[in-house]
């Protein structure tokens, strides 16, 4: 496992990795003799993974494409996530609107739902792309982790929202030996650290037991200042279409405020607008500079997949 970053200066950037021309013929050819079992395209929020995805789906055939995106598999979701669904067309998408709004999904979840989705797809003879922005999805699917089943305890994650950051960094710490920062490089992921270990204090443990696959990776490559300025001019898209409104839906819904804020970025911040907590200047200048800090923080988790051994194939996207 790879150190991760939990406190990013986004005024930093590393260098980009050097772009290449991606051979489709030969990506259509080790699909067809089994050299590789799946295609994955990543990239940072705002760098075209979707738009590229679809293309690639149709240069290689018979493909249907699987998201690798923590929000998106929620209904009632759609503006907030970005799951732009006209984009698919023909192509046959999975794991996007497979559960309610409000509920609580995990990637233990997620990798089973991905193993059973790429099981079919395989099963009719046709390619599986998998494709989005999430590092931890990308990493469970295609890696063969082992993760436990341990459900979501909503009481136990009320309450550790109310210590710092470095009081559960601490107690983890006591449960558990801390080798790297990968339990803790968001607040969401040691809470979940936490609950897990928490858990096993007093009961057994399932653990996942899928296996790695032969995956080609691509990434999707834009500069950091052409990247941001995709970012401000998509949130701005988004809150004209009526993503305040959508957030409102929700909360109107039942689902309650805490829930929203849980999912981060748009719906964290358009649901403390909603609260009164933000102006919406506020909520759209800080809701900017999270999604900017997010990229990077995709980005760096991806360039981590490399260090680790993993060969991603950058690209540039048109």
């Amino acid at each position: 496992m790879k150190d991760k970053i939990f406190n990013i200066d986004v005024h930093s950037p590393a260098p980009l990795p050097e772009p290449e021309v991606i051979d489709i013929p030969s990506i259509r050819a080790a699909l067809r003799d089994g050299s590789i079992d799946l295609v994955c395209v990543m990239g940072p929020t705002a760098s075209g993974k979707t738009k590229y995805a679809v293309a690639l789906a149709r240069e290689i055939g018979d493909a249907e494409i699987i998201s690798a995106d923590s929000r998106q598999v929620y209904r009632g979701m759609t503006i907030g996530t970005g799951k732009d669904l006209s984009e698919y067309g023909e192509i046959p998408y999975h794991l996007i609107d497979i559960c309610e709004a409000g509920e609580k999904y995990d990637i233990y979840q997620y990798q089973k739902d991905f193993e059973n989705a790429y099981r079919d797809i395989r099963s009719r003879g046709r390619n599986a792309i998998l494709c989005g922005g999430s590092g931890l999805y990308i990493e469970a699917a295609t890696c063969g982790y082992s993760l436990p089943d341990v459900p979501a305890d909503p009481a136990l994650r009320a309450s550790l929202e109310k210590e710092s950051t470095e009081d559960l960094i601490a107690r983890l710490a006591s449960l558990k030996p801390l080798h790297n920062s990968t339990d803790y490089d968001t607040r969401k992921r040691l809470i979940r650290a936490l609950e897990i270990e928490i858990f096993r204090q007093t009961h057994p443990v399932r653990h996942s037991t899928f296996l790695p696959k032969n995956t080609y990776y691509i990434g999707t490559l834009v500069s950091r200042e052409e990247r941001n300025a995709k970012i401000d001019a998509r949130l701005d898209a988004r809150l004209k279409e009526g993503m305040v409104d959508e957030v409102r839906a929700l909360l109107d819904s039942g689902i309650p405020a805490e829930n929203l804020i849980y999912y981060g970025l748009e719906y964290k911040f358009v649901t403390r607008y909603l609260l009164g907590e933000l102006t919406f200047d506020e909520m759209r200048v800080g809701l900017a500079t999270a999604i900017h800090q997010f990229a990077k923080r995709q980005m760096t988790w991806l360039r981590g997949m490399e260090r680790d051994g993993v060969k991603i194939h950058w690209t540039k996207v048109k």
